[in-house]
């Protein structure tokens, strides 16, 4: 692999910039609370030079939740490898999503909208479809140990699955519900249908 020139360095380290600003003043005040302008001035960079990286304040929360997300689905597929039972495999990757997406709930439901709704063509919003895919794809894998699941079914199964678990993370009754208790609630709901 050839070294990295430095117009790509330079690149790299913008976007590493924007990323901790964003970050750190989403963490602090919400996604709504905080302006580009705020964010390429934490970042000292032009507004400009901004909206090269991100066309948008939805792609910018895009960006910084979906290296969280990407790392909370490390960390459930690790688990469920370890779990023998199908449910509990499932809720080992369904927890740590929740978790991630909780951290700030505002910010959470924000992204959750903004993966749903926003622009597929922007290259942040392209990956956080990419994992919402492999989450299904990961709860597809633990629901195959189970016979009485085709790989069709599996797969459509972990499609419900994902649903429930975004309706559930996103919510406005579960808005001030502790993660506990929205993960239960998804438990209760993925029992449900694997019985049927």
């Amino acid at each position: 692999m050839p070294p990295v020139g430095r117009r790509e360095r330079n690149k790299q380290e913008k976007l590493d910039r924007i990323t901790a600003a964003a970050q750190e003043l989403f963490a602090e005040r919400g996604v709504d609370e905080v302006t580009t302008q705020e964010i390429a001035d934490k970042a000292d960079i032009g507004a400009g030079t901004l909206f090269l990286y991100a066309k948008s304040k939805g792609e910018l929360l895009l960006l910084v939740q979906n290296s969280g997300y990407a790392e909370a689905l490390v960390e459930g597929r690790s688990a469920a490898e370890r779990i023998p039972d199908v449910l509990d495999a499932v809720l080992a990757i369904v927890r740590p999503v929740v978790e991630c997406n909780r951290k700030q709930v505002d910010n959470g439901r924000t992204y959750l909208r903004e993966i749903v709704f926003g622009d597929p063509a922007e290259p942040h919003h392209r990956d956080a479809l990419a994992l919402t895919v492999q989450t299904e794809e990961a709860i597809a894998d633990v629901l195959r140990r189970d016979e009485r699941f085709s790989a069709d079914d599996a797969a459509a199964l972990a499609h419900i699955v994902s649903a429930i678990m975004f309706l559930s993370m996103a919510a406005t009754i579960n808005r001030t519900n502790p993660i506990n208790d929205v993960v239960q609630e998804i438990r209760d709901q993925v029992r449900a249908l694997l019985r049927g």
